[in-house]
């Protein structure tokens, strides 16, 4: 069976999608909402089926691919969550040591697709570390909409802690250079963001369509930044305009794509949201950026 795109739904159905995923409205909400949509034997719960992620059609890189080297690890975070843990995943064969790519999920935690996403890093010759924000509670549960609703319950104050902490153990692995990048989707855009403000050793930042940082601390942004956004995404563009306005006042080094015609979401190949075009292109140029300031 072909699988659908977002062109293949109406774009109002496309904007609730986004209202459910990002907690504004709930599941019968959403339901309700979309049933306008439903039509021609369809109901609102099947298109809810097909706008939700299908990890495993969409894996691109298999866990057990002997090309890499990959574990869950727990790390210490003393001002945040107390224990950790991510997704840690190098090239099997590897010589020397590598620099680090600190990946992060939306707001979901840590699915297969995003340790999907790390795996690929890995292949790309770098170590890439992923934590999961809801070990403190319990994990990624298996369920995107469990783990919605567990994410709204995190204590947002220790999860940046969390975040930063990754960091210290990313850069500590002995096959590290000590050097790093960050990149994010959605919520782990936004992330991405925050430890510009925070972390001065940060050697580029790459966020997928996030929401950007507190704009009193953009002159604190010491890396360079490659912004990446969709054409269709009110919500996270709307705040684009005063980011960029601070970003050029405090002289912070970065470059924003902006994909005609693509959705929040646009590189998430679990999704229809997905466009394979812009998702490559994108790609692309995350690498090429990291390679040319992380490497």
């Amino acid at each position: 069976m072909e699988r659908k795109t977002a062109h293949d739904f109406d774009q109002e159905l496309l904007i609730l999608f986004d209202a459910y995923v990002h907690g504004g409205l709930d599941r019968r909400g959403f339901l309700d909402k979309a049933a306008k949509f439903a039509v021609g034997g369809v109901t609102a719960a099947m298109l809810l089926d097909q706008l939700s992620p299908k990890f495993l059609e969409a894996q691109v890189v298999r866990t057990d691919d002997d090309r890499i080297v990959a574990e869950y690890a727990e790390y210490d975070s003393p001002n945040g969550s107390g224990k950790m843990r991510g997704y840690l995943v190098r090239p099997a064969k590897a010589t020397g040591k590598l620099p680090g790519i600190l990946v992060i999920h939306e707001n979901r935690g840590l699915n297969p697709h995003i340790e999907d996403v790390t795996r690929r890093f890995a292949l790309e010759n770098f170590i890439a570390f992923a934590p999961d924000a809801l070990f403190p509670l319990g994990g990624y549960p298996g369920s995107e909409d469990t783990a919605r609703e567990m994410f709204s319950k995190l204590d947002s104050t220790k999860t940046r802690e969390d975040f930063v902490a990754a960091v210290a153990f990313l850069k500590s692995r002995p096959q590290s250079t000590g050097k790093f990048g960050a990149v994010g989707f959605c919520w782990g855009g936004g992330m991405v963001n925050y430890l510009a403000t925070r972390l001065p050793d940060l050697a580029a930042g790459v966020p997928f369509y996030g929401s950007g940082p507190n704009l009193e601390d953009v002159p604190k942004i010491k890396a360079p930044l490659m912004i990446q956004s969709a054409e269709v995404d009110q919500r996270i563009n709307a705040s684009w305009p005063a980011f960029e306005e601070a970003l050029k006042a405090a002289n912070v080094k970065y470059e924003r794509h902006l994909y005609p015609g693509t959705q929040h979401g646009f590189h998430n190949d679990t999704t229809p949201r997905y466009d394979a075009a812009a998702a490559k292109l994108a790609w692309e140029r995350t690498l090429a950026f990291f390679n040319k300031h992380v490497r």
